[in-house]
């Protein structure tokens, strides 16, 4: 805890006294010096800050008395979805564990299901100072705010590298367990461009296209042992739990897929977001105002790369094992589409979209996203990447029927927002975001 506190001195000191160690640097050259003095101090710091926390979390506890009380895992959902072609009606299934992976819309189906278990009263696992499980750490159940051996919860659906024989010790036996995927190549290169500024290996880039220079030779840029290297190869397999730097031919990436197919009743896809969520209402017998939506966490098309042909076998190729993974639950997705029924599914997708076109006109002001710094509530502003404010929001219109207002502004809620609302402490990534603001505003980045 000392050193916390002397890093984070340090980082002031260096703050107020930078004028006097910058004396006589000019130019350009005074810029990149003060950046890397600031980013090294403030990188140091955040590693420390994660190291303690996740440290602070770390605890074995007695096996025996890990498992989850199921006596308590059921609050009441006081409604019955009676489905269609005569078969029975069921009821809402509200134990569940959303896998969330990076940059493959998982925020929007997070949205989704912070709406669902607010609205029944649902108990979620929720981290503590942070938004994520501490991650890439692997999950283990001292991870959750205020866990003890035994308790009980009905959701657990933050960012976490999964672990299932710790997460399965918070839910009971018929939890449902759910993820989703995306191209592995659109994956990767919106991952590139949001987290390689955190990737000290890829500040080497000099070209104006440093994805296509990264590709050309990514040993160049990489190292599994670099610090956030993990965002820049297989990041799918990697949040998983497995090892990103196998070969894709290698007997472990075969096993791993297989246990995955046994562990997750439905993968989604983003690709076919709508589909998926219709057969996620199927499977949980929800009902299609419980999957309505509007996207969040979006970029600006003009900063998503253009794709070659090239540039594309090249990323899929650096990728192999995250499109060994796609490719397999891209075919037992479409096995589900089919088993469905083909114009059934387009009957329910036709219907969500204009569902989801009504809540927009409701909702959302101009009927579409804006860039951040033209969202007038802060409450709608999304996190934006380190170095540049490329993610879309909201405005919500101001003359909205008082019926739908509240459901407005839930839809419209971006992420660190709604869990806050929800009662998260997020101090940690609240102080992140200062730093990351503090480098934007004085534009070290």
């Amino acid at each position: 805890m000392w050193l916390l506190l002397c890093s984070l001195l340090q980082v002031f000191l260096v703050l107020s006294l930078e004028p006097q160690i910058m004396f006589g640097i000019k130019g350009r050259k005074r810029l990149l010096i003060r950046g890397s003095i600031l980013w090294i101090l403030l990188a140091n710091v955040m590693v420390l800050l994660y190291c303690y926390t996740d440290q602070a979390h770390v605890k074995t506890v007695d096996s025996e008395e890990q498992t989850c009380r199921v006596s308590v895992s059921r609050p009441p959902v006081h409604h019955v979805v009676t489905t269609p072609f005569h078969r029975p009606p069921c009821s809402p299934k509200v134990n569940i564990m959303f896998m969330k992976t990076h940059k493959t819309a998982s925020s929007t189906l997070l949205n989704i299901l912070f709406r669902f278990g607010e609205k029944h009263k649902l108990k979620f696992a929720f981290p503590d100072g942070r938004n994520d499980f501490f991650y890439p750490s692997p999950f283990t159940c001292s991870q959750v705010k205020d866990y003890k051996p035994g308790n009980c919860f009905n959701v657990v659906c933050n960012h976490m590298r999964f672990n299932h024989s710790e997460v399965s010790k918070l839910l009971p036996p018929d939890a449902v367990y759910i993820t989703i995927l995306r191209d592995p190549v659109h994956l990767f290169e919106s991952s590139f461009h949001y987290y390689h500024r955190a990737v000290p290996l890829t500040w080497k880039l000099t070209d104006e296209d440093k994805l296509a220079e990264f590709l050309n030779n990514p040993t160049a840029f990489y190292s599994k042992e670099a610090f956030n290297s993990f965002y820049l190869k297989n990041l799918l397999f990697f949040d998983f739990g497995f090892d990103n730097n196998l070969q894709a031919d290698d007997s472990q990436v075969t096993e791993a897929i297989s246990s995955l197919s046994k562990r997750f009743q439905l993968v989604l896809l983003a690709e076919y977001f709508d589909q998926s969520l219709i057969l996620l209402k199927e499977l949980l017998c929800w009902t299609m105002e419980d999957v309505l939506y509007f996207k969040l966490n979006t970029r600006r098309s003009s900063s998503v790369s253009r794709l070659t042909p090239d540039v594309r076998a090249k990323a899929q190729k650096w990728n192999d094992i995250d499109w060994k993974l796609y490719q397999y639950f891209n075919d037992t997705f479409w096995q589900k589409v089919r088993a469905y029924g083909i114009e059934r599914m387009k009957e329910d997708v036709n219907e969500l979209r204009r569902r989801n076109a009504e809540m927009k006109s409701v909702c959302i002001e101009g009927g579409h996203a804006v860039e951040a710094r033209n969202i007038e509530d802060r409450h709608f502003r999304p996190w934006q990447p380190l170095g540049e404010s490329s993610i879309l929001g909201y405005n919500m219109k101001k003359d909205i029927d008082p019926k739908y207002k509240t459901i407005c502004k839930k839809m419209l809620t971006p992420e660190i927002q709604y869990l806050a609302d929800l009662g998260v402490n997020l101090w940690l990534t609240r102080l992140w975001g200062w730093i990351k603001d503090y480098l934007i505003s004085t534009n070290l980045y």
